[in-house]
């Protein structure tokens, strides 16, 4: 199969990629790969290396293995591309609410209670088995293995969408929107109590800011807890950048509310963590302190007691926005509430 260095042919991922070398190559074999490779084969500058290494290259017709060598404007590059190896993860035939599929990637709905990449602890019943079990041979391979790719994660106890790839190509691509935070993406969350622009405890939080309709913005950074490392902490040094916007839909008396909880960053337990900490815990948050009794306020008993019961953290991925990374159309989907979810709702109006 034969491709230029600025081309972008569809490529199978048993077959042979053959290309030509750009006018004015960089100096060494890796670099010029990695700048002249056609866009469709989303080889990653490690996975170029690791075929460098393996002998997967030749240049010119004679292999290719320092990944130092000198290059020329014309040469043929051949890189042979191994079939896409099985992984051992089980297929598992788990019902899955799809929103949108096609050969690239896949949107799902995923419920609460579902574990989305086996782990200890976790080693099936996982999205990835039901992924598997689903895709079969559409899945063209990630990274050399087929499997379908992550690109974010949401946690067990959390619903909503999530999108993931099919194919190397749209894993690199939808990676790089995550990375650059160019994915729409908003939760709809019930808190405890109502952030309030107004209130003089949050407008002295340190990282808490207030921006234009009342959107409330968290900007900290998170990172491991100190004594706790199954859980996320705020921090001033030493984590990752976090930055939350939460704006007040619906307010329940002072007692509670359902937010838009939008991401600029995706960390994990971001939101959960974040609401915490200005106060505001999420209703049935079992880990960051959204177990207490509601204020009372003007609620009924039955909203009361359906809030102190409610079994996970009320949170859900309500939209999820980005570029396909093969047609480059925008797509976006929105998931309504979970039953569980929208009972607690229908219970705080009421």
């Amino acid at each position: 199969m034969a491709g230029s260095g600025t081309g972008s042919s569809e490529l199978a991922m048993n077959d042979t990629l053959t290309f030509r070398i750009a006018a004015d190559p960089p100096a060494r074999l890796d670099k010029a790969l990695a700048r002249d490779v056609p866009e469709a084969a989303s080889l990653s500058r490690t996975r170029l290396a690791r075929l460098i290494a393996e002998g997967a290259v030749r240049v010119a017709g004679s292999v290719a293995a320092d990944p130092k060598a000198k290059v020329a404007e014309g040469d043929e590059v051949e890189i042979t591309l191994e079939p896409a190896a099985e992984v051992t993860l089980a297929p598992e035939a788990i019902p899955l609410d799809i929103r949108h599929e096609d050969d690239d990637l896949i949107v799902v709905m995923k419920p609460a209670g579902m574990v989305v990449h086996p782990a200890p602890g976790s080693p099936d019943g996982t999205l990835v088995n039901a992924l598997l079990a689903h895709c079969g041979d559409s899945l063209a391979g990630i990274g050399g293995e087929r499997r379908p790719g992550i690109v974010h994660r949401i946690d067990k106890e959390t619903s909503g969408l999530l999108v993931v790839a099919k194919t190397d190509l749209a894993h690199h691509g939808l990676a790089a929107q995550f990375a650059d935070h160019s994915v729409e993406r908003a939760y709809l969350a019930l808190c405890h109590g109502v952030p309030d622009a107004g209130e003089p405890r949050l407008r002295g939080l340190r990282g808490v800011s207030f921006e234009p309709g009342a959107v409330m913005r968290i900007a900290t950074e998170l990172g491991r807890h100190r004594f706790d490392r199954q859980k996320q902490a705020v921090m001033w040094a030493g984590g990752r950048r976090a930055v939350t916007r939460a704006r007040v839909l619906e307010p329940f008396g002072t007692s509670a509310a359902l937010l838009e909880c939008r991401l600029e960053t995706g960390r994990t337990h971001q939101i959960r963590v974040h609401m915490a900490y200005t106060g505001h815990g999420l209703i049935g948050d079992p880990v960051y302190g959204g177990r207490k009794r509601l204020a009372a306020g003007r609620l009924s008993e039955a909203a009361l007691r359906g809030a102190e019961d409610f079994p996970r953290q009320a949170l859900h991925a309500a939209i999820l926005g980005f570029v396909h990374p093969r047609s480059g159309q925008a797509l976006r989907f929105e998931a309504d509430m979970p039953a569980d979810m929208q009972a607690l709702l229908d219970a705080l109006r009421g």
